[in-house]
Formats: structure tokens, C-alpha cells, sequence
């Protein structure tokens, strides 16, 4: 059973999250402390690194989210569904959904200018999304029906996927409305997996 009393469990994580996120988005990631969060949060900083290993692990916290995502895409994908269209599914189902990953859940804009602000936060960034990509490289090479180029595939849908994601952060950030940035994030996706689908270079004539 998890435990869930003041120093570890899943209710813990939750409190130490929503008071850094906080903190964060208030006064900027590199002005706060790990031990200001500890103390907000009533734990030790102990506490706090057992949860999450590093600071900026506090405000990007959606790599197991997004590696979940990733694996289902291809090991639960239908008997007669390729990857890609499975990756495809997932990406547009976050869209509906408003998902923290998609970038669109509400209220995302403040998160993403203190990811902006932040150097630190923009190198972990980088290094999540670097990671994301040899897990899905790892997924396909395991995938007995997959047959093309695992490393390939990865870079491109990896790249692809967080050029989109970066676009709607600039356009939030920069206060376009909520819908029609939903709409132009639709809009590259489908020019995204079009892209990925039937490739890049334009077709002989």
C-alpha cells in the first residue's frame, strides 16, 4: 500500500508539486529554493529530492506521463494500426483532451513564461524530450511489426511533435486566444504527420 502520510506518498508529491508550481510561476524558477519549497510545503528538502531528483523535475513533471503515452502508442495499438497512425491518434486525443502535454490545458501560459525565463529549465526541457526520443526508438526496435527505421521515425516525430508544442507556448505566451491557438496547433499536426507520412521535399511534378 503507498503511503500517504506527511513525509512520502503520492499525497505528498501532490503537495510538494502544487506549492513549487506555485512558488515558481510567482517569483521565477531560479529566485526559489529547494528548501523554500521544502519549508512551504511542510517537509524536509530530503523529502522534497526523494519525490524529485532534481529542481527543475519540481515544474516538469510530465516525462512518465509522456513516456506512458509513448509506449501504449506502440505496444496497445490495434493488430491492423501502423505506429505512426497510432502516434497520430494519441497526439490528436491530447488536443480534444486539453492535455498538460498537448499545451493547451488551461491556464498553461504563465508555465510557460517561467520555462522561457528560465536557461536551466529550457535545458531540461531538451533533455526530457531527448530521452522521450530513445524511448520511442527503443519501443520500435522491440516491435515485431515494426519494420522501418526505428532511430529515424523517433527523431522526426520527436522534433516534430515539440516544434508544434514550442509554437503554441510562443502564441499563449503571447496572448492569442485559447481556441485559435487549438486551431492553428490542429492545423500543424495534420501538417506534421502529412509530413511524416509522405515526406518533406515537395513531389516531382
Amino acid at each position: 500500500m503507498p503511503r500517504t502520510g506527511a513525509r512520502g506518498g503520492p499525497r505528498t508529491r501532490a503537495k510538494i508539486s502544487e506549492v513549487a508550481t506555485r512558488l515558481f510561476l510567482e517569483r521565477g524558477f531560479d529566485t526559489v529554493t529547494v528548501t523554500e519549497v521544502a519549508r512551504e510545503a511542510g517537509v524536509s528538502a530530503v523529502t522534497v529530492f526523494k519525490h524529485f531528483p532534481r529542481k527543475e523535475d519540481l515544474l516538469l513533471d510530465r516525462e512518465v506521463d509522456a513516456v506512458g503515452l509513448l509506449r501504449s502508442a506502440v505496444r496497445d495499438r490495434a493488430p491492423d494500426a501502423g505506429v505512426l497512425r497510432s502516434l497520430r491518434d494519441t497526439a490528436f486525443r491530447l488536443l480534444e483532451e486539453r492535455h498538460a502535454l498537448s499545451g493547451l490545458k488551461d491556464g498553461s501560459a504563465p508555465f510557460f513564461r517561467t520555462v522561457a525565463a528560465s536557461p536551466t529549465l529550457v535545458a531540461r526541457a531538451r533533455e526530457i524530450a531527448s530521452d522521450l526520443q530513445q524511448t520511442l526508438v527503443g519501443e520500435l526496435e522491440h516491435d515485431p511489426d515494426f519494420d522501418g527505421d526505428a532511430s529515424l521515425l523517433a527523431a522526426f516525430f520527436i522534433a516534430g511533435y515539440t516544434t508544434v508544442l514550442v509554437e503554441t507556448a510562443r502564441r499563449l505566451i503571447a496572448g492569442e486566444p485559447a481556441d485559435t491557438v487549438a486551431d492553428d496547433h490542429r492545423a500543424r499536426l495534420e501538417r506534421l504527420f502529412d509530413a511524416l507520412t509522405n515526406g518533406v521535399a515537395p513531389r516531382p511534378s
